[in-house]
């Protein structure tokens, strides 16, 4: 049976192989795009079945719009893939709290804002199934990362509930808890906090200079977990990978997807 995807954030990365996968399994694919100049070459992947529409999930009110446009004019959504996001890599210490309202603001808010634009119109129909992309620092806690676990753990908890208020209208939720996967995770999507700078005589950091600056370490001790070798922020955290398998699946929620080649975190 054929249905059809909302999938965010398809432009790159897991998104559009997510994407990719269900167009070539015959599915119908509406994918969220940040650009206008991205609709196109998305749409070219699978005429008439793929559907570009650009959305910035961290606008509420654009999510509802989109969403509910694309009911009316393309189909009823029985798939969500709530899938955009981004990482930040920086100690609790060196990291602000700009940084941290951000993270939240696109994995945990916007996020929930095209879940919960979603389920009205699911829940009308009895059916439906919402998937989380989620991450292994969701479950277990990293350093270097703590905001970003912080944002998927909290993930974690919206869709655990959900799964169980939802349940009784034939609503599936599956938290993807993903480890380990080659996309620019690491790269372009990973934003990374200044390192602060001390005195001798102040244990006191300086305030970092903006949440994109470049001051920090050339390299970093490896993460405990899966990644073995140097961690090296300006290319990818993890040099060298052992992972017996490419997913790790939270233990809420049921359902399968397959699977892309391991390499970088996600």
């Amino acid at each position: 049976m054929h249905r059809t995807f909302f999938i965010t954030a398809v432009g790159s990365g897991l998104g559009r192989a997510f994407a990719q996968e269900a167009l070539a399994a015959g599915h119908r694919v509406i994918g969220t795009v940040r650009r206008p100049d991205q609709v196109a070459e998305f749409e070219a992947l699978a005429p008439g079945r793929a559907t570009g529409r650009v959305l910035d999930v961290t606008d509420e009110d654009a999510v509802v719009a989109v969403v509910d446009e694309a009911e009316r004019n393309v189909g009823p959504i029985e798939v969500l893939i709530s899938n955009a996001g981004y990482g930040l890599e920086g100690t609790v210490e060196e990291s602000s709290m700009g940084d941290l309202r951000r993270q939240f603001d696109v994995n945990v808010f916007g996020s929930v804002a095209v879940i919960k634009a979603v389920l009205p119109h699911m829940r009308r129909r009895r059916g439906g199934h919402i998937f989380s992309v989620s991450s292994m620092a969701g479950l277990t806690a990293l350093p270097g990362v703590a905001f970003y676990g912080a944002s998927k753990f909290a993930m974690e908890g919206v869709t655990a509930s959900l799964a169980q208020e939802v349940a009784g209208f034939g609503i599936r939720v599956t938290s993807l808890a993903l480890g380990s996967f080659r996309t620019d995770w690491a790269g372009r999507s990973m934003v990374r906090a200044p390192s602060p700078t001390t005195t001798p005589s102040s244990n006191r950091s300086a305030p970092p200079a903006g949440p994109r600056a470049a001051s920090r370490p050339a390299t970093r001790p490896a993460p405990p977990g899966p990644c073995s070798g140097s961690w090296s922020p300006t290319t990818r955290p993890c040099t060298s990978f052992s992972v017996p398998t490419p997913c790790a699946w939270s233990s809420r929620g049921s359902g399968a997807w397959p699977a892309t080649s391991p390499r970088g975190p996600r």
